[in-house]
């Protein structure tokens, strides 16, 4: 099928960077954070490498992806799409955190 793309759901977690420079999690007033849902989209610029890398969402959040698994195209629209990866990466440490989230 014309304009078919390998879509993926990347599961992922809000980041912020401490004053450091370093990314954290970032947590709500009671030191607790969520797992989102995110999918490559038609227009997602950049490569995925690895779990544990940054992405912008079309809202410019920042998010590391914690996990992903393949979609099947017709489903997509269950997930919103991403805008693009980029080159950093989430430490060691704040991944093992926030994959302790995962059911």
């Amino acid at each position: 099928m014309k304009g078919k793309y390998e879509v993926n759901r990347y599961i992922g977690v809000v980041v912020d960077e401490d004053q450091s420079g370093q990314y954290i999690i970032k947590k709500d007033d009671k030191s607790d954070f969520k797992l989102h849902d995110w999918r490559t989209g038609k227009h997602t610029k950049g490569k995925f490498k690895c779990v544990g890398q940054l992405f912008l969402t079309e809202n410019n959040m920042l998010v590391a992806v914690v996990d992903y698994e393949p979609v099947k195209f017709k489903d997509r629209h269950e997930f919103t799409p991403l805008q693009r990866f980029t080159n950093e990466f989430l430490s060691d440490e704040q991944l093992n955190e926030a994959k302790k989230r995962l059911d």
